[in-house]
C-alpha cells in the first residue's frame, strides 16, 4: 500500500508511469513538468517564457486540487535547456508567486531534457495546511 496519494487534473494517460503530483502527510511533491498539454502536444515551441507560463498554469490547477496555492510552494528546481530568455523566467515567477517573499530555488542548466523543443522543466515541493 502506497504512503502518498496520487493528484491529478482531468484525464491521466494509464501508459504513464509517474503521477503528476503526490501529497504525503502535508507535503505536495509535484512531478517534473514540461509544457504539454492532455495531448502530450509541447505548448510554446522555441518560447521558454511560454513554456514556464504553461507549466505554472499546470501548477496551478494541481495546487487547487489540494485546496492550496503557490503560497504553499516551498521550493522548485528549474531544469534548463538554454539560458536565452532565462532572465524572463523571472517575471513570470513574479507573476504566479506574487513575492516577495519566493520559495527556495535552484536552476540547473541541462545538456538535454526527455521531452522533445522542451526547454524547461520544473518540479515544486508544496507544504500544505496553514501558512507560517
Amino acid at each position: 500500500m502506497a504512503v502518498y496519494e496520487p493528484i491529478k487534473v482531468g484525464p491521466w494517460p494509464d501508459k504513464i508511469t509517474f503521477s503528476p503530483a503526490v501529497r504525503a502527510g502535508n507535503l505536495l511533491f509535484i512531478s517534473g513538468t514540461t509544457a504539454v498539454d492532455e495531448n502530450l502536444n509541447l505548448i510554446g515551441k522555441g518560447d521558454i517564457v511560454a513554456q514556464t507560463r504553461f507549466i505554472f498554469e499546470k501548477f496551478d490547477r494541481l495546487l487547487k486540487q489540494v485546496g492550496a496555492s503557490f503560497a504553499n510552494v516551498v521550493e522548485t528546481t528549474e531544469y534548463f535547456l538554454t539560458l536565452d530568455d532565462y532572465k524572463r523566467t523571472a517575471d513570470v515567477r513574479r507573476e504566479f508567486f506574487k513575492g516577495p517573499p519566493y520559495p527556495a530555488a535552484t536552476g540547473v542548466l541541462v545538456a538535454g531534457l526527455i521531452r522533445k523543443d522542451a526547454l524547461i522543466e520544473i518540479k515544486a515541493t508544496a507544504v500544505l495546511g496553514s501558512a507560517v
